[in-house]
């Protein structure tokens, strides 16, 4: 009856959405058409295999058009995966200098949080040799030390 579930996940757990975020937009009028999709269904929603989101899926494949697009759409960026990696450990692992600061951005991306062994954001881009990257963190990272330490004296 023209419906279309988009939110449905195929055998390997993905919806549309998360496939969207795989492919390269190419014109304007495909960044319409993601857009509309993006409106009509869960840009949050995990994946059944490996509990990945669209954005992380995004972000490892360095689409950027996407990342904002899902970022504009309300995708959360702190949502970790089956093993606790977030959109912004998964930047930093691939090197998306770029696409790490757009997360950095949003001000609800918490730079601090740990994946399940341990390792953080900074941790991940110092292990993978992305030192612009991890520059960019520990700069956020004091950043929000002094924020709360100055508000502390207000």
């Amino acid at each position: 009856m023209g419906l279309c579930h988009v939110d449905q996940q195929n055998k390997a757990g993905y919806t549309a959405i998360m496939l969207t975020a795989l492919a390269a937009s190419q014109t304007e009028s495909d960044m319409d058409t993601i857009k509309q999709l993006l409106k009509k269904g869960n840009v949050n929603a995990k994946a059944n295999q490996a509990g990945q989101t669209a954005l992380m899926l995004a972000v490892s494949h360095g689409r950027l058009e996407m990342v904002r697009a899902l970022l504009a759409s309300a995708a959360d960026v702190n949502l970790q995966d089956d093993d606790g990696s977030t959109a912004l450990m998964c930047a930093c692992e691939h090197g998306h200098a770029e696409i790490v600061r757009l997360l950095l951005a949003n001000p609800e991306c918490d730079v601090a949080q740990s994946d399940n062994d341990g390792s953080t954001a900074l941790s991940i881009a110092l292990e993978a040799g992305q030192n612009d990257i991890a520059i960019m963190l520990y700069a956020r990272l004091n950043f929000a030390k002094a924020i709360s330490l100055v508000s502390c004296f207000l």
